[in-house]
């Protein structure tokens, strides 16, 4: 179902201004341990920017809510409304998406700079425990973020998700031979470049039109800097491997079930202790494509766990 955006509250956790400078694209190396994650908590501040965030009205508790690669706020326009029966949406857009900034700080980018940015978020709503959903890379995101604060996660939802779920050095290989070049082409061609590539999801048409709509206006806002730090920095060591195991909330995956390529990943899945899985018509947007079967399984799953 399509939600009028104007009804909601926009807080901008940083917001660019006009006078504010512009850095040039620099290009990190990708085989610096700034992608790499230790899965422990720390108080090292890696940037002073913050992610931008849209919060929607709802019942219950806060729900972080966080796309994946070249996606923005609206991508989960067909979803905040039924979740608002059980939760109060939370979304974040990632760094260089959307209208969050783009540090130069290559540490920003690690999965331990967006576990910080997230409990900042937490802090700022002044929560103690949420929900949690992810999309794509942002479901493994979402993920690592459980593994590190078990304890501030009520419970969590997942959908297809490569970056979660494939062998941890074939994923790396993938990002050396696909993913570099690709960020390469986003430094020097601008994130324009991507418009009609199938990383872009805003090209699917199973997308409602007045959701994709809004997704293809909002991907002019991308900036090429961050969206090429996600793919070089963030993209690159997410695969959990056996980090699965130690996976400690209630877990449900929304199976995109037509996005065939994703679908011999699910044994990783599966080994996640007590996972839920679910499957959805749909492909690799399932949320955004499949709105309605999605929102059923989802507030289902969230309604059992508001006691969590």
């Amino acid at each position: 179902m399509f939600v009028d955006v104007d009804k909601f509250q926009l807080r901008m956790m940083s917001k660019r201004s006009n006078d504010e400078p512009t850095h040039p694209s620099k290009a990190i190396d990708p085989n610096s341990r700034h992608g790499q994650p230790s899965c422990q908590a720390d108080t090292v501040t890696r940037t002073e920017q913050r992610l931008n965030i849209v919060e929607h009205p709802g019942n219950g508790p806060h729900c972080l809510l966080v796309h994946g690669a070249l996606g923005t706020r609206s991508y989960w326009m067909e979803n905040v409304e039924a979740l608002g029966q059980v939760c109060r949406p939370v979304v974040a857009e990632l760094w260089g998406h959307g209208q969050s900034p783009s540090p130069t700080e290559a540490a920003a980018y690690s999965i331990e700079g967006y576990i910080e940015q997230f409990e900042l978020i937490r802090d700022e709503l002044g929560v103690e425990r949420w929900f949690t959903i992810g999309q794509s890379m942002g479901a493994a995101l979402t993920l690592n973020y459980g593994l590190v604060h078990p304890e501030r996660v009520m419970a969590q939802v997942v959908t297809n998700s490569s970056s979660s779920f494939a062998d941890p050095e074939v994923w790396v290989t993938r990002n050396t031979d696909m993913v570099q070049p690709m960020a390469a082409k986003v430094r020097e061609d601008g994130v324009g470049s991507l418009r009609d590539s199938w990383v872009n999801p805003s090209r699917s048409r199973r997308i409602p039109d007045a959701t994709r709509d809004l997704m293809v206006a909002e991907f002019e806002e991308h900036q090429a800097e961050g969206v090429a730090n996600s793919f070089a920095i963030t993209n690159r060591y997410l695969a959990l491997g056996e980090k699965v195991l130690d996976i400690s909330r209630p877990t449900l995956l929304t199976v995109g079930v037509d996005e065939t390529r994703f679908l011999p990943m699910l044994d990783q899945a599966r080994r996640i202790p007590g996972i839920e899985l679910v499957d959805i018509e749909a492909n690799h947007a399932v949320n955004a494509q499949n709105g309605p079967q999605w929102n059923e399984a989802v507030v289902a799953f969230l309604r059992r766990h508001l006691g969590a």
